[in-house]
């Protein structure tokens, strides 16, 4: 599975982006899709995750009300909606692709994409 992020940006605190993870393959729908994040100095965190049918979320506290992770099946692609975004969202933002856990043992990564929040 290759896995292309994209969607990031510079935006002004309280505004919104939304990110898209495209995947190659013929089988996303049976794998559970994350999006973690690294801000800078600091090591990678668990952002959102869901399962491969879309039924079930998982969202780190820090970012719960605010996010929403959704998946298209039939074009092989997840989206992380971000509103209300604050400096502290700051990051580099991976997307994943696995089967194990939602918070963990992904075994798929996207490059990343850049978020800047600005104050």
């Amino acid at each position: 599975v290759q896995l292309q992020a994209s969607g990031g940006g510079l935006v002004q605190a309280g505004g919104s982006l939304r990110l898209s993870c495209a995947a190659s393959g013929r089988t996303f729908s049976s794998y559970i899709m994350g999006w973690f994040r690294q801000a800078p100095g600091k090591e990678r965190e668990f952002v959102s995750a869901i399962s491969g049918n879309g039924r079930n979320t998982y969202y780190a506290d820090s970012v719960k009300g605010r996010f929403t992770i959704s998946r298209d099946n039939a074009k092989n692609t997840v989206y992380l909606q971000m509103d209300s975004l604050k400096p502290e969202d700051t990051a580099v933002y991976y997307c994943a692709a696995g089967s194990a856990a939602f918070t963990g043992g992904y075994d798929y990564w996207g490059q990343g994409t850049l978020v800047t929040v600005s104050s």
